[in-house]
């Protein structure tokens, strides 16, 4: 075991851990670099879609938030504009910004729901669970 080469990401050594020589065991005067891919071997195809179902959750939660704070700004500054006559023309304006951007987060979290389901159905049929068939729905 203490033999076994360690490799790092990034370039990254402890260091408490042995320096090999630029020579390495390999005799060249390149240093080794190792590339790692991000999936690991033991994830199946349920579990991906799990994981994916939950980050679009997630998202989706992150949409309505968002959409919650815009449309509050929104009447905040719709608010203002009644109390700040001198100012209504700016107010106005910045509450337009804001429900726009309420609509726009809004449709956000709409996409990320639809992307959430899909992929609950995909982890369905991955698992090989037997579908339930409604009659309404």
């Amino acid at each position: 075991m203490s033999e076994e080469k360690h490799h790092h990401f990034f370039n990254h050594h402890k260091k408490d851990e042995d320096q090999q020589p630029a020579g390495g065991e390999y005799g060249g005067g390149y240093s080794e670099t190792v590339a790692v891919e991000a999936v690991t071997a033991g994830e199946n195809e349920y579990e991906r879609y799990k994981k994916e179902e939950k980050e679009h959750k997630h998202k989706q939660h992150l949409g309505e938030a968002g959409a919650l704070a815009a449309g509050a700004f929104a009447l905040y500054e719709k608010h203002e504009a009644k109390k700040d006559p001198e100012h209504a023309h700016r107010h106005k304006i910045t509450e337009e910004i804001a429900a726009t951007a309420a609509v726009g987060a809004g449709g956000y979290a709409f996409h990320e729901h639809h992307e959430k389901k899909k992929d609950h159905k995909e982890a369905e049929e991955a698992s090989g669970e037997k579908k339930h068939h409604h009659l309404f729905g």
